[in-house]
């Protein structure tokens, strides 16, 4: 058995924007991450699998408002929701991924099934959504996913006619201040420049390790547009021989440099540590393209690293037995 079991998760990288930020905030964010820890860090102190850890992980992610996956996912320019997710097994290279769903509660679970239940790894769009309702997945009306506080982000994207990645912040910053069940125009990270992705890895007692990504995109994106999130090797992987990673960033950079494989193979064809592989990744490789955001990543000896080349990253992680551990800020 092994005694290094531990899970790490991210919801999303960005910039700080200090002049919406409050203490209550900062509190919720925390609060938020620490309990989907706690719930993983149970999975696998009662012996659950990896798979399992990052299932229950990236589910709740999804049903908290706070993050952009599942309920509290962007718009796109059409004002609909296309939702992607991926999931991978390190221990048999085993993965599911399905992408641009607009009516599937949790993509993860769908993920999941493409993983156990299909001899595919990607389905998309209305194949997707007919292959989660043959496995008797819970769908919701599109109104499910919506926030108003997503919803005027939307709004502000649409006047500046561009995605919100390069979206100037500081009008929301002056937004009217949003209600105690909409608290996301006020998140430490500012929203209009914020990767939103969640995801998780982890290391179960039985040495295996696995990851998984889930996203509700980029806000104002065009509708159909995918990124790295549910791209094996881009968003996601997972090798029991190296490490499992999950990403958040500008996706179309880290399509183009497989970042999560990246970190993986540097570990295997360099024979570097994890540190160092996803370090490389990070502060290196993907700035040259103007890459910007960062990762989770666990190796089979339970070392975890949570590099990001932004101002900051929601972000944590829990070993069993042990209090978990979160973080915004550098």
């Amino acid at each position: 058995m092994n005694t290094n079991a531990v899970i790490a998760i991210h919801g999303g990288a960005g910039t700080i924007l200090r002049a919406s930020m409050s203490a209550s905030a900062e509190a919720d964010y925390h609060a938020a991450l620490h309990a989907v820890l706690s719930a993983g860090q149970r999975v696998l102190a009662d012996g659950g699998s990896a798979l399992d850890a990052v299932s229950e992980a990236v589910r709740l992610l999804e049903d908290c408002p706070l993050f952009n996956a599942g309920r509290g996912a962007v718009y796109t320019a059409a004002g609909t929701h296309e939702l992607d997710a991926a999931i991978m097994d390190g221990s048999t290279l085993d993965a599911g991924a399905i992408c641009c769903v607009t009516r599937v509660r949790n993509p993860i679970l769908a993920a999941r099934r493409v993983l156990e239940r299909s001899e595919h790894v990607l389905f998309t769009g209305e194949g997707a959504e007919a292959f989660a309702a043959a496995q008797g997945l819970e769908f919701v009306e599109p109104e499910y996913f919506h926030t108003e506080a997503r919803y005027r982000q939307w709004q502000l994207a649409r006047g500046q006619q561009r995605a919100m990645l390069d979206h100037d912040g500081a009008t929301l910053a002056s937004a009217p201040s949003s209600s105690d069940d909409d608290p996301t125009p006020h998140e430490p990270i500012d929203p209009n420049r914020k990767f939103g992705t969640v995801g998780a890895v982890a290391l179960d007692q039985h040495g295996h390790v696995a990851a998984a990504t889930s996203t509700g995109g980029v806000t104002n994106k065009q509708v159909g547009r995918v990124g790295d999130t549910p791209l094996i090797g881009a968003g996601c992987y997972a090798d029991d021989a190296t490490c499992a990673v999950s990403t958040t960033g500008s996706g179309e950079m880290f399509m183009r440099m497989v970042a999560a494989y990246d970190v993986a193979a540097q570990m295997a064809y360099r024979n570097v540590s994890l540190e160092e592989a996803a370090h490389d990744v990070v502060m290196n490789r993907l700035p040259k393209i103007e890459g910007r955001g960062g990762l989770v990543a666990v190796d089979a000896r339970g070392n975890v690293t949570l590099p990001f080349n932004t101002e900051g990253m929601y972000r944590g992680f829990a070993r069993i037995g042990e209090t978990p551990v979160t973080a915004i800020y550098r």
